[in-house]
């Protein structure tokens, strides 16, 4: 009969793991829904600046009157769930200007900046939440 040596130790590690990685994940989603929005109001054409100050991501469900861009849902909770949009009740011409109208030619800012952006985003993730179980077992 074999006997596992700080078994206890390990359990312990990982039960400490969900927290610790939620945090690392977090702040890094957070970082990444930042770099992915500079993008979008740099590309978005100024008018009058009420759409590209209209542009930006919150944790859960995004604002009334907004178009969501992306919706990322983690597996591990609720409180995970980010959203980029870009929109507003005074911006409400968003979607003309990212697909264009009959008389006014499409200026995509968001899908293409989302895309341009979601491997890296991705990656980031992944790398924070290799991190994370780095840390936890290393403590």
């Amino acid at each position: 009969m074999t006997k596992i040596l700080n078994l206890a130790k390990l359990d312990k590690k990982l039960k400490r793991l969900p927290t610790v990685a939620k945090e690392f994940i977090r702040a890094e989603m957070g970082k990444v829904a930042d770099e992915v929005v500079d993008m979008m109001k740099r590309l978005v054409p100024v008018e009058d600046g009420a759409l590209r100050d209209s542009i930006g991501w919150t944790w859960g469900k995004a604002p009334k009157g907004a178009g969501i861009v992306a919706r990322v849902e983690s597996k591990m909770g609720a409180d995970l769930t980010i959203t980029i949009y870009a929109g507003s009740v005074e911006a409400y011409y968003a979607r003309w200007q990212e697909f264009g109208t009959q008389e006014l030619p499409a200026q995509p800012f968001f899908y293409v900046s989302w895309r341009a952006s979601r491997k890296n985003a991705v990656r980031q993730v992944r790398k924070a939440s290799r991190q994370a179980a780095k840390k936890v077992a290393a403590s």
